[in-house]
């Protein structure tokens, strides 16, 4: 079992920034490929990006590609997503998922999930 624990989510102006970060605990988190999803009101869970176990390898959903940055620190079981330039298309909730070892950009294929951070950009 792995849980997950998003935090870093808030109330920015377009333009702006915020880090989201996710706490994983109860397995080894090195052997996690980690995803962040977004959900906006009255739509789909959408992928916006991921990172493979080692880091070595990050994707993105083209409309963040440039302002949005995946991260990991296995020292410290955490992903983060760096968000700068925000748009106010980029509010939704956010969330990490986890799976082991091989990256995915589908949402069913994703084992553990945070229980998501709310991101709002005012325009």
């Amino acid at each position: 079992q792995v849980q997950l624990v998003d935090s870093g989510g808030g109330l920015v102006q377009a333009g702006g920034s915020l880090r989201l970060s996710c706490a994983a605990s109860g397995r080894t988190f090195s052997r996690l490929a980690m995803g962040w999803f977004r959900q906006a009101p009255g739509k789909e869970r959408e992928f916006v990006a991921a990172i493979s176990w080692s880091g070595g390898s990050t994707y993105y959903t083209d409309s963040v590609k440039g302002r949005f940055t995946i991260s990991r620190d296995n020292a410290k079981n955490t992903v983060y997503l760096q968000m700068n330039s925000l748009k106010p298309e980029d509010t939704a909730v956010y969330y990490c998922a986890a799976r082991t070892l091989v990256v995915s950009f589908t949402r069913t294929e994703y084992d553990y999930w945070g229980q998501g951070t709310q991101v709002t950009v005012s325009s």
